[in-house]
C-alpha cells in the first residue's frame, strides 16, 4: 500500500521559513515525479511545484517562484519543500503528490487528477 507522509508544517510569521518533507513508501517510484499542491480555505487545490524523477527538471507556480525550492532524495523516497519569505497568502494545507508526469511544464499536468498518489496534508499558517 502506497503511503505519503508529510511533515514540517506549522505556524510562522511573515518573512519566515519552513521546510516540508514527504516520505513515500509502498512501491518503487522510478520515473515518478513528485510535487506539492496546496489548498487554502474556500479555494481549490492548486499546483505549487513539481520535480522529475532525476531531479533535473522542476517547475514552479509563479506565486512561489524565487521563494520556494523543491528537492528530492530518491534513496529515501523523500521530497522536500523549502519555503522562504513566506507570506500570509501562503497559508494553506500543503499536500505531497506523486505521479507519472511526462512534462512538468504542461499546465494540464498540474491538475490534481494527473497525480496518482497523495499525502494527508500538513497545515502551514503564516501570520502577518
Amino acid at each position: 500500500q502506497v503511503q505519503l507522509v508529510e511533515s514540517g508544517g506549522g505556524l510562522v510569521q511573515a518573512g519566515g521559513s519552513l521546510r516540508l518533507s514527504c516520505a513515500a513508501s509502498g512501491r518503487t517510484f522510478s520515473n515518478y515525479a513528485m510535487g506539492w499542491f496546496r489548498q487554502a480555505p474556500g479555494k481549490e487545490r492548486e499546483f505549487v511545484v513539481g520535480i522529475s524523477w532525476s531531479g533535473f527538471s522542476t517547475y514552479y507556480a509563479d506565486s512561489v517562484k524565487g521563494r520556494f525550492t523543491i528537492s528530492r532524495d530518491n534513496a529515501k523516497n523523500t521530497v522536500y519543500l523549502h519555503m522562504n519569505s513566506l507570506k500570509p497568502e501562503d497559508t494553506a494545507v500543503y499536500y505531497c503528490a506523486v505521479g507519472l508526469i511526462l512534462d512538468l511544464k504542461d499546465p494540464r499536468q498540474h491538475a490534481t487528477d494527473s497525480w496518482r498518489y497523495w499525502g494527508q496534508g500538513t497545515q502551514v499558517t503564516v501570520s502577518s
